[in-house]
């Protein structure tokens, strides 16, 4: 059995001290031209005081015009710099590893927020999205390498891609609506294409101490499991990664598809990873949820909800196996106590029917 207190090393990069990631969450707590606020600064040293192996950013943009959120961080232009130094110093002096995760809106993006037009991998009237040209493509793909190398220039200690949750890179990964023409649509491997050019070219373009994960959805979003089975098991093989993250909403859940049977997680664990680890997210609030993740073949867990309650639940977690966290709701000033931001509860509060009491 693995505990959840063991140090976790990797190909490249910093071991972490524990198996407990910070999971990347959307806060809305730093300035709406990406550049770092000192609530985003505080919600994140925070948790790695709390001793979380991993502290990971929110998902922040890698090119203005895939600003997807206000006060979303960015990671898109050297004026950002400045604040994401400060922020991987701050990581670093409390003891965690420091990721930022690479994210582009695509057809979600805020045209509002950039004052620039929405692109994705097609027109999607509702959206007012225009398709990218291929060239499109391959710019976006420059802005992740960019982004990444900006990353580390700043001090951090690697980046996890997001291609989950229907943003852009896995907007790319629609089954149902990309029938691109060119080699970034139709088939699977084509649609699978914008992955492996990111995590590639983000490889080659750091150091070999940089580490690099990955954010995958195991399902929907017009992604068929067998499909993301299928990417999981080419991105585990090719030796870029040092970590894959499957975003799951809930780690204990059935596939969504009738036809597969089983435990979600299951469908992950046994694939062949080499020395690239796996990690898995989604309604991890206890000590017990989260060793059981382990048991069943995850290297470390993510943990979002219960790290929004507690900035300590990995310590906690670690030094007591029965440990639980709070029921929700909970208190305002619980929150405030836990380093949660006003614009941060705002968001818990509005869009959470059970987060704020």
């Amino acid at each position: 059995m693995t505990d959840l207190g063991s140090p976790l090393t990797f190909p490249h990069g910093p071991s972490w001290p524990n198996r407990l990631a910070l999971a990347p969450l959307t806060n809305m707590q730093s300035n709406d031209d990406g550049t770092l606020h000192d609530d985003e600064y505080d919600w994140l040293v925070r948790r790695a005081q709390g001793e979380f192996g991993l502290v990971m950013t929110c998902a922040a943009h890698v090119s203005r015009a895939g600003q997807a959120f206000r006060g979303q961080l960015g990671v898109s232009d050297d004026t950002h710099l400045r604040g994401l130094w400060r922020l991987a110093d701050g990581i670093r002096d409390a003891g965690a590893v420091s990721s930022v995760q690479l994210q582009h809106g695509g057809r979600r993006s805020d045209t509002q927020l950039s004052g620039l037009p929405v692109v994705a991998p097609w027109d999607d009237v509702d959206k007012g999205a225009t398709a990218l040209s291929t060239e499109g493509v391959e710019e976006a793909v420059q802005d992740f390498i960019d982004s990444a190398i900006r990353a580390e220039t700043a001090g951090f200690d690697g980046v996890e891609v997001h291609g989950a949750h229907g943003y852009l890179i896995g907007q790319f990964l629609d089954a149902r609506r990309n029938d691109r023409t060119d080699r970034y649509g139709g088939s699977a491997s084509n649609r699978f294409r914008i992955v492996h050019e990111v995590v590639a070219g983000i490889r080659q373009a750091t150091s070999p101490d940089f580490q690099l994960g990955l954010r995958l959805s195991p399902e929907r979003y017009g992604v068929a499991l067998d499909e993301a089975r299928a990417l999981a098991r080419e991105v585990l093989a090719s030796g870029d990664l040092d970590y894959l993250d499957m975003s799951m909403w809930d780690v204990f859940k059935q596939p969504h598809e009738e036809r597969h049977h089983g435990r979600l997680i299951d469908y992950f664990t046994d694939l062949p990873r080499g020395r690239t680890r796996l990690g898995v997210a989604g309604k991890i609030l206890d000590g017990a949820g989260a060793r059981q993740c382990l048991d069943r073949g995850a290297d470390f867990v993510l943990i979002g909800t219960a790290a929004i309650l507690h900035h300590d639940f990995a310590r906690q977690v670690i030094a007591d196996p029965d440990y639980r966290s709070l029921k929700q709701p909970v208190p305002a000033a619980h929150l405030t106590n836990e380093a949660v931001g006003p614009r941060f509860l705002d968001y818990l509060a509005t869009n959470w029917d059970d987060f704020v009491s």
